[in-house]
């Protein structure tokens, strides 16, 4: 152990950490980690920190070492997959909130970011902070625009805290690889791999650039959707680590509640807000937590700001199409097809006994589906779906995690604000226009004429490849082991009528380029024709060379 400490950049914040874990009672994992002699004396045994729950010890342990552990905290309590529960019940206890930093710090940062002083970017900067968090810092400020003096909401980036995340990441991977090598067991939980996504996700959280992106790249979503706003970014006073948003002059939601906003039209408007960004532009909010919406507007004409862009997920078109197949079979309570479009979603690690798999799936729906909000948790339906999906072998993607995510914050907040919500319910009319939408005539004809330029892309190659592969076995430079005497004749027929159901094709996709929609149907059909005359050809002379032999 002495040598591997010798690799660690910190030791001082290593024994912080060592310090930390026998403090709240996980000295155990110390000795078996050998960082014992970080410390002097033996680890104590566990006394009175053993009286508090595991769960709960972790998150003291988190909350104590700071921002960096923090944000893992967060990140970790959407992995159900691998947290257990109890854990994540705790971790999504903890709050991204630190004391503030003395303003001279942020107007020094400011000044480096920048190149001027504050005073002469901003007419007004209010030196009492809006929001304090462990990356970022909100002050409220004016800045003169072209159009006139602008409210803003500047947000800075901590002194160092760059450096100090870094610092700690090396360590997370450190310990995380120390763990996984002298604590077997571990290894279930895949420490090495969360460290990873952690490090990903806070990377992109410390480059403001990228918030600024993400703010735009919504707007532009959601642009003629007057009932949802996002901050209009002012880029000529923002940098990596400097952000100027246009500043939310309205409430939080149980404020607006109280004020007589609609709990009811609330919950709708951002449940569309999340349906929307998930399954019809695969990038959304990846922590809609109620903190993170300002209501404007009037109580009658409600207008849902959102705020805190800049952890968000993002869906392949492929991964969104799956996931879409997932929710219309929950919202149709069909049982085979969530156990289908779960096994889609996921890649299997292991051989896979889909008829217990799929029975299990069965039974965890059949306890969830078609009750109301108020007697089910949206959360545990994912989470013990995605539970049993790993007891079968399946790992789950992160960013399907951060969907589910997303969707339990939605039932906290209706559990709370208004508990007759039936989120199924309000899916169901959004994902049968997804799925008529699907196959419709114009979806159809651009699926085939994406799929037919692929096609012709591989028509370009082929015969090349197929000559170069014959020429290969004519010479004697490939060798290829088989009972079949007849398979060199055979696959010179198959490079021959492959070469010539290839022309045919780029004919018929020339062709179809031209013509409507309802044509390219057609020329569809004559080539997958061609295609498969040509294929059927090959093995009827195959099939006569055979009985010719046994002649």
């Amino acid at each position: 152990m002495a040598g591997l400490l010798d690799t660690v950049r910190d030791l001082g914040r290593l024994r912080q950490i060592v310090q930390v874990l026998i403090r709240h009672g996980f000295g155990e994992i110390v000795q078996r980690t050998g960082l014992g002699s970080l410390v002097s004396g033996k680890p104590k045994a566990e006394t009175e920190a053993s009286k508090v729950s595991i769960a709960a010890r972790i998150r003291l342990v988190v909350e104590e070492l700071g921002p960096s552990f923090v944000k893992l905290g967060q990140i970790l309590s959407t992995r159900p997959d691998l947290i257990p529960e109890d854990v994540i019940a705790e971790l999504k206890k903890l709050q991204d909130s630190v004391p503030p930093v003395p303003v001279a710090q942020i107007q020094a940062q400011v000044l480096a970011e920048l190149g001027a002083p504050v005073e002469e970017v901003f007419t007004d900067f209010d030196p009492e902070p809006l929001a304090s968090a462990s990356i970022g810092q909100v002050h409220r400020a004016t800045l003169e625009t072209a159009d006139g003096p602008r409210a803003v909401a500047v947000k800075v980036q901590r002194p160092n805290i760059k450096e100090t995340i870094e610092r700690d990441i090396d360590l997370l991977y450190w310990l995380a690889k120390a763990i996984e090598r002298s604590i077997p067991e571990s290894r279930i939980y895949q420490p090495v791999k969360l460290v990873s996504e952690f490090d990903r996700a806070i990377t992109a959280e410390l480059d403001f650039t990228l918030e600024a992106d993400h703010a735009g790249k919504f707007a532009k979503n959601f642009e003629g959707q007057s009932e949802i706003r996002f901050p209009f970014v002012h880029r000529s006073a923002s940098a990596r680590r400097v952000l100027t948003l246009e500043f939310f002059e309205g409430r939080k939601i149980y404020a607006a509640i109280e004020e007589g906003f609609s709990a009811e039209k609330i919950c709708k408007n951002t449940l569309g807000l999340i349906i929307k960004a998930v399954f019809e532009d695969g990038f959304f909010h990846a922590d809609p937590h109620p903190g993170n919406f300002i209501l404007m507007g009037a109580p009658e004409m409600p207008i849902l700001g959102v705020i805190d862009l800049g952890l968000v997920g993002r869906l392949t078109p492929q991964m969104r199409e799956k996931t879409i197949d997932l929710m219309i079979a929950a919202v149709q309570e069909d049982y085979r097809g969530i156990a289908d479009a779960l096994f889609a979603i996921g890649t299997p690690t292991k051989k896979i006994d889909r008829r217990a798999y799929e029975a299990e799936v069965a039974a965890l729906s059949d306890r969830y589906l078609g009750k109301q909000l108020q007697e089910i948790q949206i959360s545990r339906l994912i989470q013990d779906l995605v539970t049993g999906a790993t007891k079968y072998g399946l790992e789950i993607p992160p960013d399907f995690l951060l969907v589910g995510k997303a969707l339990m914050t939605i039932e906290g907040v209706g559990k709370e604000i208004y508990p007759e919500l039936d989120v199924f319910e309000e899916m169901k009319p959004y994902f049968m226009r997804l799925m008529w939408a699907r196959y419709s005539p114009e979806r159809l004809t651009q699926d085939l004429v994406r799929t037919m330029t692929r096609i012709s892309g591989a028509a370009t190659d082929l015969p090349i490849q197929s000559q170069e592969i014959l020429e290969d076995l004519r010479k004697g430079r490939l060798e290829v082991r088989t009972r079949e005497p007849m398979l060199p004749i055979s696959v010179d027929v198959l490079g021959r009528r492959a070469y010539s159901g290839m022309v045919v094709m780029g004919l018929l996709i020339g062709s179809a380029v031209l013509l409507a929609a309802d044509a390219l149907l057609l020329g569809g059909l004559f080539f997958f024709g061609a295609l498969s005359w040509g294929t059927m050809h090959t093995t009827w002379a195959m099939w006569l060379n055979r009985k010719k032999r046994r002649q």
